[in-house]
């Protein structure tokens, strides 16, 4: 397992396998160095994006790992590296989110993060709102 920040040579990769944003927002995040990547026997195998709560608390809005390669903790170590990133950043709380109704949530909670709250958007699951303490 390597883990990198994408590169503007990652777009393809990104955009075929995150189609959340058009191109030009994924651009602006790989310039800011919002997305890693996990490669695996060096090949692309998964990416972690992630944003600002209130523009200041970084927030992982995206943990993805290649179908085949979940369950190895290839996730996790990209969560950890993430999160050593935002510490050696000054960060002292990460945010993530995930439905009530995935799996993530045993992984988030594991990892030593706590419910924080929760949003209820019309027609869909309840989302739940985790924090983790960095310091």
């Amino acid at each position: 397992m390597h883990i990198t920040f994408a590169e503007p040579a990652d777009l393809g990769y990104l955009i075929a396998e995150d189609r959340h944003f058009p191109r030009s927002v994924l651009e602006q995040k790989v310039q800011r160095r919002e997305i890693l990547l996990l490669w695996h026997e060096n090949l692309r195998a998964g990416a972690l994006r992630y944003g600002f709560f209130w523009d200041e608390i970084p927030f992982m809005n995206l943990l993805w790992v290649q179908e085949g390669l979940r369950g190895k903790g290839l996730g996790t170590g990209l969560i950890s590296f993430w999160e050593n990133e935002m510490r050696e950043s000054g960060h002292e709380m990460v945010m993530t989110s995930t439905l009530s109704n995935e799996r993530a949530q045993h992984l988030y909670r594991r990892l030593g993060y706590k419910d924080c709250g929760c949003l209820l958007m019309p027609e869909e699951p309840l989302e739940i709102l985790f924090s983790k303490r960095l310091t």
